[in-house]
This record gives structure tokens, C-alpha cells and sequence, in this order.
């Protein structure tokens, strides 16, 4: 007895999102879906919202705005390839992500390169440059 799967008409929302690739964790896109950044046809959903093939998501992940069409449904989190092939980007949504990339590399943020404190050797350059004496602060 071979038992042929059939192929998916329709899964839920955030599942999709996930295989897709757009978020590491159904538990992200279930957050983003809830804070209204996912929207399934012109409308905000739910994360048990179901998709099938011909669908229009409008999601924001991160900075960046896709908007696409659903081409397929997969129930296992594939490679990339496989994950891009779930979907079709639109070709403005395309273009206004690119000038977003391109924008973010001429005026990159200098405070973005800084995270956390300033290590041993950030003390001492920062000691050197002010001349202050390093044990007494003076």
C-alpha cells in the first residue's frame, strides 16, 4: 500500500511565514502577525489564518517591505532555494527594498559599530585622548 501525500491547498499563516523563511521561529511571525506587520489580502490576520497559492502578503520584517504572491506551500522549513521558490516578489516591492539597501550603505549610522561597553583597550585610547590619569579619574 503506497500512500501518496496530496498537495497542499492551504496552512496557516504564520507556518507558511516560517517555512518561507522570513522569521527563525513560527513564535516570530506569530508576534509580527499580531502587531499587525503581516497583512493576507489587503487585511490584517491571525496567525491561524489559512494561505493558499495566489494569496498577496504585504509583511514588514525588520526595515525592509515585501510585498509578494504566494506560489506554493510547504510543510517543512526547506533550504533558501526551496524557501524562494514558495513565493514571488513584486517587482517595485523588489526595487524599493534594493534603494533601502543602497540608502542604509551611504549614510551608515556611526553608533550602530558601538554596542555595550567600552572594552580595556576603548579605556586606554579613551584615557590617552582626554590625558586623564587612569587610577584617580583626575
Amino acid at each position: 500500500m503506497s500512500a501518496e501525500k496530496a498537495p497542499l491547498e492551504r496552512m496557516r499563516l504564520d507556518k507558511w511565514l516560517w517555512a518561507a523563511r522570513f522569521f527563525k521561529t513560527r513564535s516570530l511571525a506569530v508576534q509580527a502577525i499580531d502587531n499587525g506587520r503581516v497583512k493576507l489580502n489587503g487585511e490584517r490576520a491571525k496567525p491561524a489564518r489559512e494561505v493558499r497559492p495566489g494569496d498577496r502578503l504585504e509583511l514588514r520584517v525588520g526595515e525592509f517591505d515585501w510585498t509578494l504572491t504566494v506560489r506554493a506551500l510547504a510543510m517543512l522549513r526547506g533550504p533558501a532555494p526551496v524557501a524562494q521558490a514558495l513565493y514571488e516578489e513584486e517587482a517595485d516591492s523588489r526595487a524599493r527594498r534594493q534603494q533601502q539597501v543602497s540608502d542604509r550603505k551611504l549614510a551608515a549610522n556611526p553608533a550602530a559599530a558601538i554596542k555595550g561597553r567600552p572594552t580595556k583597550r576603548d579605556r586606554r585610547q579613551i584615557h590617552r585622548f582626554t590625558g586623564a590619569c587612569p587610577r584617580t579619574g583626575e
